[in-house]
């Protein structure tokens, strides 16, 4: 079981703030905690990243109809401050209870660490870790199958040790393939010809933000290998 990283050497990232609500200054925020009702009770100081400003939470509340809570802070009092936090991580002090328990890792541990096949052939780095519905995947890069993904469940990981360097991944069931190269016979394709413009569109994001890259920081422990 892994965590994201300590933001700081005495701090834990435990929400991204992804939107405004409201003229007064409230924000929707992403959990990144598993104790969000802990977390953003009201009254508990946060920072910005790297931001040694307090955020002293007056107000929040879950989302009724969607994924996330919405917070107050003291300090930020009108829609115009608030924009000024969109997209920022939201840190709070490490106190005695940010301990992982036994089986469990901040995500700076496991990045950086180096990922084999069940046959002992190196498979590359991680280089990243991200949530997806949920669950945390790995993105692995530096290796004969080039840069690929791994979430991290039982039926793709069989030895998950970052604290000694080790992860095992099958990569059978990952279904793996080598990328493409090309022979120095092979002839180059054609090029492509190139489409019209396209009316452009917006589409919503997947659960909010569940498909973006993680930053370290978070105190959320997701069901994965120990």
């Amino acid at each position: 079981m892994s965590e994201p990283a300590a933001a700081t050497d005495d701090r834990l990232v435990v929400a991204l703030v992804r939107g405004v609500h409201g003229l007064r200054g409230a924000v929707r925020v992403e959990i990144l905690t598993d104790r969000p009702e802990d977390r953003y009770a009201p009254g508990t100081v946060l920072h910005r990243e790297g931001d040694p400003a307090p955020l002293t939470i007056t107000w929040s509340s879950p989302i009724a109809d969607g994924p996330g809570w919405r917070l107050q802070f003291a300090e930020v009092r009108d829609r115009s401050a608030a924009e000024g936090l969109k997209n920022a991580y939201l840190e709070i002090a490490a106190g005695p209870d940010a301990a992982l328990p036994r089986g469990s890792y901040f995500w700076h541990e496991v990045v950086g660490t180096t990922v084999t096949a069940t046959d002992g052939t190196v498979l590359g780095t991680v280089r990243d870790v991200y949530r997806s519905g949920g669950a945390e995947v790995y993105i692995v890069d530096g290796g004969p199958y080039g840069e690929f993904d791994v979430p991290a469940v039982r039926a793709f990981v069989r030895v998950f040790a970052p604290r000694r360097g080790e992860i095992v991944v099958d990569v059978e069931a990952l279904d793996l393939t080598p990328p493409k190269t090309r022979s120095a016979g092979d002839r180059p394709k054609a090029p492509r010809r190139k489409p019209g413009p396209r009316r452009k569109t917006r589409t919503p994001a997947v659960q909010d933000a569940d498909t973006q890259p993680a930053e370290p920081g978070s105190d959320a422990p997701p069901p994965t290998p120990s």
